[in-house]
């Protein structure tokens, strides 16, 4: 089996969930004489070579196919260098980039593809694992033949580390531009752009509960008392009191901190598919039947007003 992990870049910066994707390749590959192959495509895919180039990692492939992510031009790249290299597994991430030409490539392919997958074993053929039901149940799934085109969650593998001595190729593919229906005029980045969730370690998010725009002080407070970064469900940002790079959820960012606090969250499934990885999750809100609470490790029921002036005092350092 040779694996095939595609890397995800932009505006010049190589994506986290690249690296993921790397172990996700080794721990498929290893203790076989099974190839783990990485992808660079568009830009200059060069400059992306050596960050890929970790333990366990035989080749990197980069390809210059433009400058912007194209949908076209990667699908048709994609699909040349899998079968140049003969590969029998395309991992790819389960982004905005990844869901738009996976997809395309698993039908030019003809091969089966399975999104926003959490395990893998090939120990007795290939088996993916998923959460479903708002993550309230966990699945495994067998993939007929070994064949198959993937969309892994980031935050689901640790990034891969350590430099290895992967040999660099640069691969040129036959673009044939008549088939290529769309031009890429721009990129511009929804909201301010100054946060980055996937970083934090603690997280506050917020949600309807709060009531209005004025009362996100307290949320505010509370996050620099425990040092955490104010996140939100979909309600405060489509009132437009939060920025967008700060939802959570399937239109938004997917967490994984050691603590995310829920605030006056409800728990709506698309909410609780971008954090439901969180080491653990505190919830807070006046309704017992809230599904938040469903996905919480620590629930408390009651009025978040009442509740989070006391959790600022008590994470609060005594003042001198």
């Amino acid at each position: 089996m040779t694996v095939l992990a595609v890397a995800e870049h932009r505006r010049g910066r190589l994506r986290d969930v690249s690296l993921e994707l790397l172990s996700a390749g080794r721990e498929l590959t290893a203790g076989t004489d099974r190839a783990v192959h990485a992808a660079v495509v568009g830009g200059r895919a060069e400059r992306f070579a050596d960050r890929l180039a970790r333990v366990g990692v035989d080749v990197v492939h980069t390809t210059a196919a433009g400058e912007a992510f194209n949908h076209d031009v990667a699908t048709q790249a994609l699909t040349q260098l899998v079968e140049a290299v003969d590969a029998d597994l395309v991992l790819a991430p389960h982004t905005v980039t990844g869901l738009d030409y996976a997809p395309a490539l698993a039908s030019r392919l003809d091969w089966p593809l399975v999104t926003d997958v959490i395990g893998l074993s090939g120990d007795d053929g290939l088996a993916v694992t998923r959460e479903c039901l708002a993550s309230k149940l966990v699945e495994t799934l067998a993939v007929d033949g070994e064949r198959a085109v993937l969309t892994l969650r980031p935050g689901a593998w640790s990034a891969a580390e350590g430099s290895g001595d992967a040999d660099v190729r640069p691969f040129t593919p036959d673009i044939d531009d008549s088939a290529v229906r769309s031009t890429v005029t721009g990129f511009e980045a929804v909201g301010p752009g100054d946060v980055d969730l996937t970083d934090a370690d603690v997280v506050v998010a917020v949600g309807r509960g709060i009531g209005s725009e004025s009362n996100l002080d307290l949320i505010f407070d509370l996050a620099d008392a425990m040092g955490a970064t104010v996140a939100a469900s979909s309600p405060p940002v489509k009132k437009g009191w939060l920025s967008a790079d700060r939802q959570v959820g399937q239109s938004g960012a997917v967490v994984s901190p050691e603590v995310y606090v829920a605030v006056g969250v409800s728990g709506a499934v698309q909410h609780v598919a971008g954090m439901a990885d969180s080491d653990t999750v505190i919830a807070v809100n006046s309704d017992p039947t809230a599904p938040i609470f469903d996905v919480a490790d620590y629930g408390v029921v009651a009025d978040l007003f009442d509740v989070v002036p006391e959790l600022v005092d008590a994470f609060r350092p005594p003042e001198r």
